[in-house]
């Protein structure tokens, strides 16, 4: 096949080059905001109205009134600058409290992970009767309101006609009633028990996710292999759930510094300042007290806020850690 030669057009001697032809972009069109989204913006408005005056104007407000001396009645403030700070890390009942906080994240995450990991392996296998009973039997106390749970818990731990003293007794345990909410050496474990009952059914839906994302077809090759229900366990369930593992660890050491609604019902922070958690400090000092000093407390909150910040980045990078561990990055 011949190809044919490309014809050029002539151009006369001082003939000017005819102008390249440009493409001339199409104006730019307003953006008009359709019927639906116009509807969105309908219902979404009354919820941030009300996320920006009951969330972001009081942390930010809690800055504000950090640097200045107000109890919460008088209109005039007395600007202090850092002496709030200075106080709160000078105050030995802040240092009391966060190490009662400290406490109570060390024994109830390790508690909870780990007993919530065994019952979420049990109902995962399907050998297992009864297991969507046993699911909502375990995530029923979530749905429970928690200010309801701690009054109830100090009817259950009453010393004297409480179920819990009562079974004691029966069974030849104890000779007298345990106070175990009226004791400083049990109400904080006692506060913690019921802590990790709670919310057992949340890190309980959280491993059986992660259970799910497992394939079958590996299990089934190490059966035809010989490999039992233990090396299973260890060679294939437990290397595979390591990126989760660091996961709900921190998601369960974050929910743990939430616990103001539960120790408020229950103990009030008492006995003798035993279940006093950074909260409760806070609380104390901006509502509970004859004088209240907001200045002083929004001090507390903001260092408490802070660490708890800590704690955000930490799980970012754990969750970042677990994904590239996990392949998923």
């Amino acid at each position: 096949m011949v190809s044919l030669p490309r014809l050029k057009a002539r151009r006369e001697p001082g003939e000017r080059p005819a102008p390249a032809l440009t493409r001339r972009r199409p104006p730019a069109r307003r953006r008009r905001f359709t019927s639906t989204q116009v509807w969105i913006w309908f219902f979404l408005t009354p919820t941030v109205v009300l996320y920006g005056l009951y969330t972001v104007y009081p942390i930010i407000a809690s800055y504000w009134f950090s640097f200045v001396e107000w109890n919460g009645f008088e209109a005039e403030k007395t600007w202090v600058g850092l002496r709030n700070y200075q106080d709160v890390l000078a105050d030995p009942q802040f240092w009391n409290s966060f190490t009662v906080t400290a406490l109570f994240t060390v024994v109830a995450v390790p508690v909870k992970v780990i007993f919530s990991l065994l019952v979420a392996l049990l109902l995962n296998s399907p050998k297992m009767p009864l297991r969507s009973l046993f699911r909502t039997a375990f995530f029923l106390p979530v749905v429970t309101t928690t200010a309801i749970v701690g009054v109830v818990m100090q009817f259950v731990f009453d010393p004297t006609d409480g179920p819990v003293n009562q079974l004691l007794l029966t069974l030849g345990l104890v000779d007298e009633g345990i106070n175990f909410l009226g004791d400083s050496s049990t109400s904080l474990w006692t506060v913690v028990g019921v802590y990790v009952w709670k919310w057992f059914g949340v890190t309980l839906i959280y491993w059986l996710a992660a259970l799910q994302t497992i394939p079958d077809d590996v299990y089934q090759a190490a059966a035809l292999d010989g490999a039992g229900p233990w090396s299973m366990l260890r060679h294939i369930t437990m290397p595979l759930l390591k990126p989760f593992t660091v996961i709900i660890s921190l998601l369960t050491l974050e929910s743990t510094l939430k616990v103001f609604d539960l120790v408020l019902t229950m103990t009030n922070g008492g006995p003798f300042y035993s279940t006093e958690v950074v909260e409760i400090y806070i609380y104390r000092w901006s509502f509970a007290a004859t004088t209240p000093q907001l200045g002083f407390a929004s001090a507390a909150a903001v260092i408490f806020g802070m660490f708890v910040c800590l704690l955000g980045l930490l799980q970012l990078a754990g969750i970042r850690a677990a994904r590239k561990a996990g392949g998923l990055a």
